[in-house]
């Protein structure tokens, strides 16, 4: 008997204890060395490493393999002549009950992925598949370190680029150099061309391949708004999180400070941390597009991507997982704006923000092409989800944005407040019906000129918070509380002054030529009722004088490039 069928107590016991666990993610057994063996072996390089134990049937019965002098050599050019690059198996052979048993293996290979006849396999499970073209390009890339974001893109040309968007970053990150060279820091040139990265950080274009559909969904096959964004990646943080934020509630609570606190729907730092890990992560290769759903109770996120190498969604959620960035230049330029901070920890930041906010845990799911996210909304007893919370629980949508607008615009009567809500005068008087019904607003004045305003209205949660909109009092107005969109400015500031804070507060960072754009009204106009917001520190101006725009101090947006709104 030739030495290496010497049975070796050690490696018989091995052998013996792999048949019993039987085939799984690095385990095969094979009759024979044939061609799916082979293929096999290749799945293994590509994954995790394995062995295929010749002269074992499928179901585990040791049948024996004949094994001659010139057996084993031949298996291994067999293995080197069908796969590219090479694989060269260590073959180990051992007798159980008499029988010839080989075991043949595998390390997983350094340079991938390895081919066997021109088709690529990955071992999932204990099944073969085979690799599909992003897979294999994946494969490719992860061996020079780098991404897909970091190669040339060969349709469009570096005329495509917009100047004016990469000098923003220059100057957003105070970097006083040429364009030229900014593009050369971080390599968004490849081979004279932009890089894929480049293309969709700064087109001067629409951006196809970056299509988010979002939509406000009445029921699961009703729409009520939507707009399709196929903006620059940095523009779409803002344009998405401004209709998110048109379309979420919010709630005024009273705390006994001079300014009211404001309770949005969700926590929107959590919800914008959602947003920046779908365009960071997003395998733009996809045919698929992003898409976001607002419902009255949740918000529903769909990314195409599969999840990366082993990870799971509960090592993500346990942040306990190496990161594994798909789209590496994207993701510097996002940290170097401080739009992402540590890789690898969004999610379970974002799970912890919803919690301690007092809303369910977000459910995240991997689907066939890519990761759902969906955040659920929870409404306490007695509260409801409109504007103000004190309002009974079922009033409708169209009553709460109602009362906002009552509440923030004093004054106003029937024809003006159907323009403000886009709806026909018979649906504000019905809205109109209910609040008064209730005691939220009122009718001052006479017929022909008075208008709606808000009551005093005081209800609790099953908490205790209080919920208020309220007329201000004589001590309010002494510390200069309103009775409009904010308490900070001064009662009587006028009608302009309180639109133009709604308009700051649901599209931040907009600088003056975009703002009297939006209020129909001319520049001069805006940059006095600035100075009265300004004054009453209810607004404030972020950035630099050419690239900044205005903010609501009563809701934070971070640091994004302002060119945004030029």
């Amino acid at each position: 008997m030739p030495h290496y069928l010497r049975p070796t107590p050690d490696t018989a016991d091995y052998c013996r204890n792999l048949i019993h666990q039987g085939e799984g993610a690095r385990v095969e057994f094979k009759t024979s060395l044939n061609k799916e063996a082979v293929e096999t072996l290749t799945a293994f390089a590509n994954t995790k490493g394995g062995l295929v134990l010749v002269g074992v049937s499928n179901a585990g019965q040791v049948i024996g393999t004949e094994i001659q002098a010139e057996t084993v050599q031949g298996w291994v050019n067999q293995c080197k002549q069908n796969t590219i690059p090479s694989v060269i198996p260590d073959i180990d052979v051992v007798v159980l009950d008499g029988k010839t048993v080989a075991i043949i293996s595998v390390d997983e290979y350094p340079i991938k992925p390895v081919a066997c006849k021109g088709r690529f396999f990955k071992r999932i499970a204990n099944a073969n598949h085979q690799m599909s073209a992003t897979e294999i390009s994946d494969a490719h890339i992860k061996l020079i370190n780098s991404s897909w974001d970091y190669h040339p893109d060969p349709i469009h040309s570096i005329d495509t680029i917009s100047r004016s968007k990469v000098q923003a970053l220059a100057e957003t990150l105070s970097l006083k150099t040429s364009i030229e060279a900014v593009l050369e820091k971080f390599e968004l040139i490849n081979e004279g061309r932009p890089t894929f990265g480049c293309h969709l950080l700064f087109s001067m274009n629409d951006v196809l391949i970056s299509t988010i559909e979002v939509g406000r969904f009445a029921t699961a096959t009703t729409i009520k708004d939507s707009i399709t964004s196929r903006d620059t990646l940095i523009e779409q943080v803002t344009r998405i999180m401004d209709f998110i934020v048109k379309h979420t509630n919010k709630a005024y609570i009273i705390t006994g400070k001079p300014r009211r606190e404001e309770r949005w729907d969700y926590p929107m730092e959590a919800i914008r941390e959602i947003v920046i890990n779908m365009i960071v992560h997003r395998d733009y290769r996809s045919p698929n597009d992003s898409s976001i759903k607002i419902f009255d109770d949740r918000i529903e996120f769909f990314n195409p991507g599969l999840l990366l190498e082993d990870l799971t969604i509960e090592k993500i959620k346990s942040g306990n997982y190496k990161s594994h960035l798909r789209n590496k230049q994207i993701a510097l330029i996002f940290k170097e704006l401080d739009l992402i901070e540590k890789y690898g920890s969004g999610i379970r930041r974002t799970i912890e923000t919803c919690i301690s906010y007092g809303l369910p845990e977000p459910a995240y799911q991997a689907t066939q092409g890519g990761m759902a996210v969906t955040v659920f909304k929870t409404i306490d007893e007695g509260v409801s989800e409109g504007v103000s919370e004190g309002v009974n629980e079922g009033v409708n949508e169209g009553v709460n944005a109602l009362l906002e607008i009552i509440t923030e615009h004093p004054g106003l009567r029937v024809p003006l407040l159907a323009e403000k809500m886009k709806t026909s005068a018979k649906n504000a008087e019905r809205w109109i019906r209910k609040l008064k019904k209730n005691n939220e607003i009122e009718f001052r004045g006479n017929s022909k000129t008075g208008g709606y305003f808000a009551t005093n209205i005081v209800n609790s949660s099953k908490g205790g918070m209080a919920i208020t909109v309220s007329k201000p009092t004589a001590e309010s107005k002494d510390e200069g509380a309103n009775k409009g969109a904010n308490k900070g400015v001064n009662e009587g500031v006028n009608e302009g002054v309180n639109a133009l804070l709604t308009i700051i507060t649901e599209h931040p960072g907009l600088r003056v030529p975009l703002l009297a754009e939006k209020m129909k009204t001319s520049a001069k106009n805006v940059e006095r009722w600035l100075a009265q917001l300004k004054e009453t520190k209810a607004i404030e101006f972020r950035g630099t004088s050419k690239t900044g725009g205005y903010f609501s101090t009563t809701y934070k947006v971070e640091r994004v490039i302002k060119h945004v709104a030029l």
